[in-house]
């Protein structure tokens, strides 16, 4: 039988219905950022960021958690004594600034949630100290000041053994005219950023595979690629501000951005307004992948449903810019390449692979 996310006990359809009901209700509440000098921008609900306006700026809110990663950090510590909390710490200050760039914002300050369910997690000082140190490499790497935290000991909500990392950021836009809105046209060109490997999403699912292989997470992925399955996991995500900041200091324009974490490739066609994405050049998808789909088995449209498959972060430009970005890109030291075109097809939304015989239709991606 194939596995997929929902049997790992990941419901989409259960999770967006409740976030489009908070959406429904902090709608009720912009009224009160005119007391502070601020208002809501009409068409920030539903994105990554949260914006708020003022006269010259933009400032940008994001709330973001790792999920369930170190949990897999945890299995491989206890079991090879190799700690790859540096690994997760960085995973968790990517998950939330990646998704601030994607209205144009540059962070300023990263906040870290440290949640345990006994204070002795925190008596584990080659751990605690691998912690401490990615946060603050990713802070860096962001270009954002580690300006706070919280650490509750949560006695009876979270396992004595575990720890819940989440975290939070401000950023700023300015000039107002560096804010990315989404003004997509047709023929603009799709391009993709490789990942690290699943980074942040679709861990519940990983997990379920390692319950079934007898050696777990030690496995070897094989597909060429020399590591187990567990290192390759762990990969830290990768962070894709610097490509932002440098197109805002060059003067390209980013038509729009999408963060590809949850909800796999559908997460290309988060834009409200209708369009047909065709990536008519995916790359193979990267060893990992190839085996968590034989391991599962996972079905390939389910993996890319659910993973990023290689992805982990996609620009639209003009097309007479695509080089540009794609030569601002390798400077800023990312693999980026063209992988498709933004087309009109009336009233339609998709993300359609020719070559994978996928289509994911609009009404498969419901996060508003």
């Amino acid at each position: 039988m194939s596995l997929s996310y929902e049997t790992s006990g990941v419901r989409y359809d259960e999770l967006d219905a409740f976030k489009r009901a908070c959406q429904q209700a902090a709608r009720t509440t912009a009224g009160v950022l005119k007391d502070h000098g601020y208002s809501e921008p009409a068409t920030t609900r539903g994105e990554s960021a949260y914006l708020i306006e003022a006269a010259d700026h933009f400032l940008a809110h994001v709330e973001e958690g790792l999920g369930t990663k170190n949990l897999v950090a945890d299995a491989v510590y206890a079991a090879t004594g190799t700690c790859f909390y540096r690994e997760i710490a960085i995973d968790t200050v990517a998950t939330i600034v990646n998704d601030l760039i994607t209205c144009g914002a540059l962070p300023i300050s990263v906040a870290m949630h440290a949640a345990v369910g006994d204070s002795g997690w925190f008596a584990d000082a080659t751990r605690t100290d691998a912690l401490v140190a990615g946060f603050a490499e990713g802070c860096r790497t962001a270009g954002a000041v580690w300006g706070g935290g919280e650490t509750p000991t949560l006695g009876g909500v979270v396992e004595p053994e575990a720890i819940v990392l989440a975290g939070s950021a401000i950023g700023k836009i300015s000039p107002k005219s560096l804010r990315i809105v989404g003004d997509l046209r047709e023929g603009d060109a799709i391009i993709f950023f490789a990942s690290s490997g699943v980074q942040t999403n679709g861990l519940s699912l990983c997990r379920r595979i390692r319950a079934q292989l007898p050696l777990g997470y030690r496995t070897p992925i094989g597909h060429g690629d020399l590591r187990t399955f567990g290192e390759a996991l762990l990969a830290p995500s990768v962070i894709y501000v610097a490509f932002v900041r440098e197109c805002q200091r060059r003067g390209l324009k980013l038509n729009y951005v999408a963060h590809v974490t949850g909800h796999g490739w559908r997460k290309l066609m988060r834009l409200e307004e209708p369009f047909v994405y065709e990536i008519d050049a995916p790359r193979p998808a990267p060893a990992l992948f190839q085996f968590m789909m034989e391991a599962g088995p996972i079905e390939q449209r389910e993996a890319y449903a659910t993973f990023n498959m290689g992805v982990g972060f996609a620009a639209f430009v003009s097309p007479d810019k695509a080089d540009a970005a794609l030569a601002i890109a390798k400077v800023t030291g990312y693999d980026a390449w063209r992988s498709g075109t933004v087309k009109k097809e009336g009233a339609r939304k998709a993300v359609v692979v020719p070559a994978l015989g996928l289509t994911f239709e609009g009404d498969t991606l419901q996060v508003r």
